[in-house]
């Protein structure tokens, strides 16, 4: 008998414990998001111009071609499906949530105007329903809190000229808001050196190459790094940093600066953002620094912070709020005194935090289907609730891979009439029309070029 399991998230984590599953055992998966769309931060959270990791996309989306696995949309937990319901209609229940909140600064002044989260500006220019527009009119200074891939990504596409964003499926109000952007300044600050910084050398270099943008690095001398005493990594972050300042800029169109070594401590202005302090700092063993109480000022209209996600509470599921996810033991959910919960499972950043790249995900949720397999095997046999005869009670349908495909072909059409791949549909009634209606309500835009 074949046994039904469920998985809550359909980003890269779930996706991939989707496909272990079918290459594992005799089972028909529901994949369920509170989005119409998959793919989760592959599709929301990476970088519009970077089309090769965003491909990843294609191979995920072939766990849908199998005839056991179905993608239920606009379902939500604990507002659409309890828990309780989902384990009397599964035999087991995978948790792929993610980490959608982020982390704060916890200074003075984070709560002005101009300050922001990295996270939300990502999602702004990634076409996320959700997402907050964002405003660059008046920004000249851009100060970035964090050195990772995020912070990385997001300097890079304020830096990067408009015209060469234009062939991304970024919406079109997006491109719009960043070619009129007037920034000439863009700070990158971490509060230790770049040997500890997170950030890997391929996104490194594709920020510090453009030859018209000029580099700084301040805070430390390169030249004191001792080589050999790093890895792989960050040996050839700390040579692309040393070869970018190097290089001669002519009248630069803009500059990037590197502040390493120190940390904002307030942020200042009337209402809205004008300065940030920030204070130097040494340090202070293995991950942690002492402050020196050596303060500056940067001049600037913008900060972002990008020093982190984490994971969110689900309704119904343990939650460590000091770590930000889900106890578990090798992906098994566990409740207040170490012991399992029967049926219950987690993968991707819920389950480990919000570290690793895209493929991380892979092995991560191999292991935990391993252990999902292994308990399956062991479990008696049991009768399950029709869960769609449940919702359809309450009158409520999920959307399917049917009404994704239409959003996904109504996306393509309009990047089609824009010359380009795609053009994301980013507005929360658009989707949804296509999902009820087929189609989106109320004419397109002549610059997203209509809907086909």
């Amino acid at each position: 008998m074949t046994r039904r399991v469920a998985v809550v998230g359909a980003g890269p984590s779930g996706l991939f414990a989707a496909q272990a599953l079918l290459n594992t055992a005799d089972v028909e998966v529901d994949i369920f998001d509170r989005l119409p769309t998959p793919f989760g931060l592959l599709r929301y959270g990476v970088a519009p111009d970077h089309e090769s990791i965003k491909g990843i996309a294609g191979v995920l989306a072939r766990v849908f071609d199998s005839d056991r696995v179905r993608f239920r949309g606009l379902v939500e937990l604990g507002r659409d499906v309890t828990v309780d319901e989902l384990k009397a209609g599964y035999d087991a229940v995978i948790y792929a949530a993610g980490a959608s909140e982020d982390r704060r600064m916890e200074i003075p002044g984070e709560s002005l105007l101009g300050s922001r989260s990295a996270r939300e500006f990502v999602a702004w220019y990634s076409g996320h329903p959700d997402a907050t527009p964002q405003t660059l009119r008046g920004v000249r200074t851009v100060v970035i809190a964090g050195v990772g891939n995020v912070a990385v990504d997001v300097a890079r596409i304020l830096l990067k000229p408009a015209e060469e964003l234009s062939a991304t499926d970024m919406p079109r109000a997006v491109l719009d808001e960043l070619a009129a952007a007037e920034i000439g300044d863009v700070w990158v600050v971490g509060r230790r050196g770049p040997e500890h910084a997170s950030f890997t050398t391929t996104e490194l270099r594709e920020l510090v190459s453009p030859a018209d943008v000029e580099v700084e690095v301040a805070g430390v001398d390169l030249a004191t790094i001792d080589a050999t005493l790093l890895d792989r990594r960050t040996r050839a972050n700390v040579a692309t940093l040393a070869e970018a300042v190097s290089r001669p800029i002519e009248d630069p169109r803009a500059r990037l600066h590197f502040l390493f070594w120190h940390r904002p401590i307030r942020l200042v202005g009337q209402g809205e953002v004008e300065h940030v302090t920030v204070e130097r700092t040494v340090a202070a063993g293995p991950g942690a620094v002492d402050c020196t109480g050596e303060l500056s000022t940067i001049e600037a209209q913008l900060v972002l912070r990008a020093i982190g996600y984490r994971g969110i509470p689900l309704p119904g599921v343990p939650f460590d709020a000091a770590t930000g996810r889900i106890p578990n033991a090798e992906g098994r959910v566990i409740d207040e005194t170490g012991r399992p919960r029967p049926g219950e499972y987690a993968v991707g950043w819920i389950k480990r935090g919000p570290i690793g790249v895209i493929g991380t995900n892979k092995a991560d949720a191999a292991e935990t289907v391993a252990h999902l397999v292994t308990d399956l095997a062991d479990a008696p046999r049991r009768d399950l609730v029709d869960l769609d005869a449940v919702l359809a009670a309450r009158g409520f349908a999920p959307s399917t891979l049917a009404d994704w495909q239409r959003i996904d072909a109504a996306e393509q059409s309009r990047g089609e009439a824009s010359g380009r791949e795609r053009a994301k549909i980013d507005a929360w009634h658009e989707l949804l029309d296509l999902v009820r209606l087929g189609r989106a309500g109320g004419p397109p835009s002549a610059a997203d070029g209509g809907v086909g």
